[in-house]
């Protein structure tokens, strides 16, 4: 597989939208800022992601070198992030841990374009995982939640754990794959970054039949 397929990624829209003030209790999107990721030739599909994150939890320069990694790994499956929609909130404490109630009326809330990606700071979720996934097949009972994903603060390899929750909402499915350098092994580590022919179909199928990819120009 070749990740060497340019993505610069280039900012190009500032868009500090100066929210209301709120209060302790309150929910708000402080700011927002557009980014735009350089299409790829090889690109059938396009994908557009929100990314919310937490006042002063995180860094711009960790969520686009993120971004743009993950990008990198999913363009093997000729997917194309072109605009990601960068998304500041504010909100009281207990909404900066992911919890399935807490979290249910923090995307309710917000109401974000979809598939949202939500980093955050920990998790109170048991069995804790640095990040959860949560697509049509197990949202029945948390539909608030349906086609996010939920990063923790610690989570290791930030662009391959992006890249690997996307695929499972995109995929609608939970499955992991027991080949040695595959993305979707159950445990992400740095050089697990593959998407056999496969894993791509059911991605792209599923991801466009439920609105989540659209095809590129001319790609039909």
């Amino acid at each position: 597989m070749d990740l060497r397929t340019p993505l610069l990624v280039v900012l190009v829209m500032l868009a500090a939208l100066s929210a209301p003030a709120w209060g302790a209790d309150s929910i708000a999107v402080l700011e927002r800022r557009v980014l735009v990721i350089e299409r790829t030739a090889r690109a059938s599909h396009h994908l557009e992601l929100t990314v919310a994150y937490f006042d002063d939890s995180w860094t711009h320069e960790a969520i686009q070198a993120a971004l743009r990694e993950g990008a990198q790994i999913l363009a093997q499956c000729q997917i194309g992030i072109t605009r990601v929609a960068l998304v500041r909130i504010g909100a009281p404490a207990r909404y900066r841990d992911f919890y399935t109630p807490i979290s249910r009326e923090l995307a309710s809330a917000l109401a974000l374009p979809k598939p949202t990606i939500y980093l955050v700071d920990r998790t109170r979720q048991q069995p804790a995982f640095e990040a959860e996934a949560i697509g049509r097949g197990n949202s029945a009972s948390r539909p608030e939640l349906r086609d996010t994903v939920w990063v923790t603060r610690g989570a290791r390899d930030l662009g391959i754990v992006i890249a690997h929750e996307l695929a499972h909402v995109l995929m609608d499915s939970g499955e992991h794959s027991g080949a040695p350098d595959n993305l979707m092994r159950e445990e992400t580590a740095s050089g697990r970054v593959r998407l056999d022919a496969a894993q791509c179909a059911r991605l792209r199928e599923a991801a466009s039949a439920n609105g989540l990819l659209s095809p590129a120009p001319g790609s039909r």
